[in-house]
């Protein structure tokens, strides 16, 4: 039973995006078959004949989001002891050319359903920002064997669904600032779609790992808990009080707060807008910026219009906590990206580059030796 609804949302998923995004040539599939560490830029002569040249985009080639430094491919086994025990998990970790990775930032980057590391890395064009700005960037990939479209159990708590697929993550982000000396204090983590969904569980329940979060075309946190619930959220948000929601899980009084960037396509046919909103409202409380109605504090909302899209940011002294951006005409697609790569549009603002405009200059004092699970610890740092 359960096997036949997630294959009928996921299906249903596909269908509502036929229309909206032409299915992938060759040349823009993610690189296969490579040995695990191994690095590799992408080739630049693969295709096929004029025929087989994919539609070009604003945003340039494909071949430039492997940019100029190292990609790896690597498949991380959970180790005794962290949530998630039992489990591996692929990934894929771009590192820029000719930087130390010493005290390097961190940015971990969830992809959504039907997608992979590559196809993610490619269609967002995080690794050009990556070699501009200095830092590292990280592709967990939910497999294949876990979920048969690569969703990530977002609306799933438990222990052998989305609860292990964070103890992962997080375990997996603790390695590599362990190896490559990141800056602990700088880790962040973004997400489209279900790792829209899976990273609000990061940020609820590791809040200490992280320094801010995006959540793009992500869902309302705390209803669903099952594949039903789960679509029927994404069709029209929750029917309970999003402030509820998120205290029955969180001690606001002793979260340590968590900035964060939402941004939304107005034209979405899979998650509603309504869940940008609603998840704007979840983390104004969550940062001390609404009251237990889920209204505004006095004083700290400002709005800015741009063509194209708008922004409300809430915050304090005139630096900004939450963010939210609604695209007009965008639809369950990574905003300003490749729009050659499914799930990605040229329409909007660059999501990619406005992400780490938020990101930067972040920092959470990390709490050391905290379990993956716990609500708290880790004081929040103002920006540089």
């Amino acid at each position: 039973m359960t096997k036949n609804l997630t294959r009928l949302w996921t299906d249903g998923l596909q269908r509502l995006l036929t229309v909206r995004h032409a299915a992938p040539d060759a040349s823009s599939r993610g690189v296969v078959g490579r040995k695990e560490g191994q690095s590799a830029r992408r080739p630049v002569g693969d295709r096929q004949g004029a025929s087989a040249a994919p539609r070009a985009s604003r945003v340039g080639p494909r071949e430039a989001a492997w940019a100029a430094g190292e990609w790896r491919r690597a498949v991380y086994p959970v180790p005794a002891g962290a949530s998630g025990i039992g489990r591996t998990l692929p990934y894929g970790l771009y590192l820029p050319a000719g930087r130390p990775t010493a005290q390097m930032p961190l940015v971990v980057m969830l992809h959504g359903c039907r997608q992979s590391a590559d196809t993610f890395a490619e269609g967002t064009r995080m690794n050009l920002l990556a070699d501009r700005h200095g830092f590292a960037v990280v592709y967990p990939e939910q497999s294949e064997s876990a979920h048969l479209h690569r969703c990530w159990h977002w609306y799933d708590e438990r222990e052998h669904a989305g609860g292990a697929e964070f103890g992962a993550v997080v375990s997996l982000v603790d390695m590599l600032v362990a190896t490559h000396g990141f800056d602990g204090s700088r880790v962040y983590v973004a997400g489209l779609s279900a790792g829209a969904g899976l990273a609000t569980l990061l940020a609820v329940h590791a809040p200490q790992r992280f320094a801010a979060v995006a959540l793009h075309s992500g869902p309302v946190f705390g209803e669903a808990r099952s594949t039903v619930a789960a679509m029927d959220v994404m069709r029209r948000g929750t029917r309970h009080d999003p402030v509820v929601l998120v205290e029955r899980v969180v001690d606001v009084r002793a979260y340590p707060g968590m900035p964060a960037i939402i941004v939304q396509g107005d034209d979405d046919p899979v998650v509603a807008p309504v869940n940008a909103d609603q998840l704007t409202v979840q983390f104004l409380r969550l940062n001390g910026l609404a009251d237990p109605r889920g209204v505004p504090l006095r004083g700290v909302e400002r709005r800015e219009t741009q063509p194209g899209y708008a922004i409300r940011d809430f915050g304090r002294g005139g630096a900004s906590v939450v963010r939210e951006c609604r695209v007009e005409g965008l639809d369950h697609a990574w905003s300003g990206g490749d729009e050659t790569v499914p799930f990605h549009s040229a329409t909007g603002p660059d999501a990619s580059e406005m992400i780490w405009r938020f990101f930067e200059g972040r920092r959470r004092k990390a709490a050391r030796g905290v379990a993956a699970g716990a609500s708290s610890g880790g004081e929040l740092a103002t920006q540089d």
